[in-house]
């Protein structure tokens, strides 16, 4: 299914957002997602199924200043 991930295209099997992350090598407890511009979080990963064309943000918390 094709999907977009951090504003680029991507061509992926996973079926559900936690399943992408493994497959697109996106590790760490500390992950913020989104799937279409809402928040999931990281406890409802494994059931967040996605869909075609689903837009999808995987951001690590920077700090700075």
């Amino acid at each position: 299914m094709k999907l977009i991930v951090n504003s680029q295209s991507h061509e992926v099997a996973a079926e559900t957002l936690a399943a992408l992350m493994i497959e697109l090598d996106f590790e760490g407890g500390w992950l913020a997602t989104a799937l279409n511009g809402e928040v999931v979080p990281a406890r409802e990963r494994d059931r967040c199924r996605l869909t075609e064309g689903d837009r999808i943000e995987i951001l690590s918390p920077m700090q700075g200043g």
